[in-house]
């Protein structure tokens, strides 16, 4: 089957548990996303598809997929072939131009371009969304599990520790910061505004800090966090491992949190506006800290990584 992610980094991780549940039923996944989805879903297995921009790229690029499955299964334009996790009405339009029986939540005016549309359960966490968006399309009922289960690849850890061993920093022993927050909540800033602070005050404690911005985030690393040991250029594969090596990972309400989380590292996820009922990353692994309509102070958090640290 042909399934559609969303076009963002948390998003995708928290749809995992649905697209393992679409695998263990005996489907076989062609993911159509973003450029970063490929590296970031590496070691899951599953044949990623980088969507193009335009409409007729789109389209074109959904009917080679449509064609193809077709030749390796006669029954696949006989049943419903495509999830899309997206709610965007152009999710399904580029699924109905390209022939295809798609399903996904009913909405954005969309559901005559779907073969069969499921209820969204407002106030549910994302998670369950996705999961429940699979089980509908399915056809059954099962309870989604308690970890998300990332998956990283051998080769992605061993870039990852040649990185921290060519910084002298040893796994296990070092703070990782999530510190940029793309967007915001009802026009509030998701960025906890105490972690410069936070993090000098680690650098006086002792602590190694690592920080691994995006390329539109390098120079924003340097000049706030001078004190950081900056990784660029890191692959979002690589970046998940150097999340998992870890001591304690410090993030915003941002995808590399969901990353951490994902892949089990101790995470303290500092929220702000965003509701931690619907976005807090999943697992057991993740302390959250909130205290809206205030942020936690700088104290508050470093004594938590004290108490997170091995």
């Amino acid at each position: 089957m042909i399934v559609r992610l969303r076009n963002f980094v948390g998003d995708t991780v928290l749809s995992l548990p649905a697209l393992r549940l679409l695998a263990q039923h005996g489907y076989r996944l062609e993911l159509v996303g973003k450029g970063w989805a490929r590296e970031l879903l590496q070691a899951e297995g599953w044949a990623v598809h980088v969507r193009p921009q335009g409409l007729r790229e789109r389209v074109a690029q959904l009917r080679e997929l449509r064609r193809r499955c077709r030749a390796e299964d006669p029954g696949f334009d006989k049943r419903s072939n495509a999830l899309l996790f997206p709610y965007a009405f152009s999710a399904a339009l580029d699924a109905r131009l390209a022939g295809l029986r798609a399903e996904g939540h009913v909405g954005d005016g969309r559901s005559w371009l779907l073969k069969r549309g499921h209820p969204r359960r407002e106030g549910r966490h994302v998670l369950l969304e996705y999961w429940e968006l699979a089980s509908d399309f399915l056809g059954i009922q099962a309870e989604a599990p308690g970890e998300v289960g990332m998956r990283v690849g051998e080769a992605q850890r061993e870039q990852a520790r040649a990185l921290l061993a060519a910084h002298g920093i040893a796994p296990g022993r070092f703070v990782l910061i999530c510190p940029f927050a793309n967007g915001s909540v009802e026009f509030l800033d998701r960025s906890w505004p105490a972690f410069p602070d936070f993090v000098r005050r680690l650098r006086a404690a002792g602590h190694p800090v690592v920080i691994v911005p995006g390329p539109a985030e390098a120079a924003g690393a340097r000049q706030l966090y001078p004190q950081a040991t900056a990784l660029e250029g890191v692959a979002l594969g690589v970046y998940s491992a150097l999340l998992q090596l870890a001591g304690v990972v410090v993030a915003n309400d941002t995808g590399p949190a969901h990353m951490a989380a994902g892949v089990g590292a101790r995470l303290i996820s500092v929220l702000g506006p965003t509701d931690p009922a619907r976005w807090a990353p999943w697992g057991s692994t993740v302390t959250v800290l909130r205290r809206w309509p205030e942020w936690p102070g700088a104290a508050e958090v470093q004594s938590a990584v004290d108490q997170a640290l091995p």
